[in-house]
C-alpha cells in the first residue's frame, strides 16, 4: 500500500465500523489476526461502485478493500480469496441485506430465470487437512513419492501471476502452471532451495501436479460457495456465487 492510501486508511480507522471474522482464521499471515475492523459503506463508496459499474472495472473490489479494512499490520493485497469474499459479503449485508438475486440459464429451455439466496447462510466448507503454524501444508505426492510442503496463494500472488502473463511474448505460451506450482511450493523432501523446487517442478508428473491443485482447492479454508436450484424446466441447475462488480450491480 503506497503512502497516500496507508495515510487515507489511517483516518479512516475512527469511522464506524464493525469487526469480521476471517473464515481462514489468519493462520496464514504473519499478523496471525483471525478477525478485522471493517468499516461501512458510505455515500462516497457509492459514487465509486456506480462509477466501476458504468465503466466495468473490476478493480473497485480491492479499491472498498483498501479503504474499508482499518487494519495497519494486514494489507487488503495480502488477504486469502476467502477472507476478501466475506469482508465483501460484510459489505454487502450491512448496506444492502443478505437477499443475493442471480439471473441464471434453464439447460433445457436456454431461457434466463432469477433465483435468490440468503448470503447469511453461506457456510464454511469443510477440510481435512489443516496448516501448521506456518501456514503450510504437508502432503505426498501420489507419483513421484516426494513431501511436499506448500501455500494458497494470496489476492497478491494472483495479481503477479497475471501481471508475468500479460508481459509474456506475444505468441508464446506462458508457463502458467509451473509459475503457480513455484509461489505455492515451499519446501520439497526437507530441501526449501529455490533452485531445486524449481528443477523439481519442471519434470513433475501431471498426475502430481493436478493432485496439489486439488489438495490445495480441498483444503484451503473457505466458504462453501456452490449452490443447487430448480430451474422452470424443473432440473437442477449447480452455480458457484461470485464476488466482482457485479456482486453489487443490483442496487445500481
Amino acid at each position: 500500500m503506497d503512502q497516500q492510501l496507508f495515510d487515507a486508511a489511517t483516518q479512516n480507522f475512527n469511522l464506524p465500523h464493525d469487526v469480521v471474522q476471517l473464515p481462514t482464521g489468519g493462520v496464514f499471515y504473519k499478523s496471525k489476526k483471525k478477525s478485522v475492523k471493517v468499516g461501512y459503506l458510505t455515500a462516497a463508496d457509492e459514487n465509486l461502485i456506480v462509477g466501476a459499474l458504468n465503466n466495468n472495472k473490476e478493480g473497485v473490489v480491492m479499491t472498498l478493500l483498501r479503504n474499508k479494512v482499518y487494519e495497519h499490520d494486514l494489507r487488503p493485497e495480502e488477504l486469502m480469496d476467502a477472507d476478501i469474499q466475506a469482508i465483501l459479503i460484510f459489505l454487502r449485508n450491512t448496506s444492502f441485506g443478505s437477499e443475493y438475486t442471480l439471473n441464471l440459464t434453464d439447460p433445457q429451455t436456454k431461457k434466463m430465470f432469477p433465483t435468490t439466496i440468503s448470503l447469511d447462510e453461506l457456510n464454511l466448507k469443510k477440510c481435512q487437512h489443516k496448516p501448521d503454524e506456518n501456514g503450510l501444508f504437508t502432503t505426498t505426492l501420489p507419483r513421484s513419492g516426494s513431501v511436499v510442503k506448500l501455500k494458497p496463494l494470496t489476492f497478491h500472488d494472483e495479481l503477479e501471476l497475471d501481471k508475468l502473463s500479460e508481459q509474456y511474448p506475444a505468441g508464446r505460451i506462458a508457463p502458467k502452471v509451473t509459475w503457480r506450482l513455484n509461489k505455492q511450493i515451499q519446501e520439497i523432501d526437507g530441501s526449501d532451495d529455490r533452485g531445486y523446487i524449481s528443477q523439481f517442478i519442471e519434470t513433475m508428473p501431471i498426475s502430481d501436479s493436478k493432485y496439489l491443485r486439488k489438495f490445495l482447492d480441498d483444503n484451503t479454508p473457505g466458504l462453501d460457495l456452490n449452490r443447487t436450484t430448480n430451474a422452470p424446466s424443473g432440473e437442477k441447475v449447480s452455480f458457484d456465487i461470485t464476488f466482482g462488480v457485479e456482486f453489487f450491480r443490483p442496487f445500481f
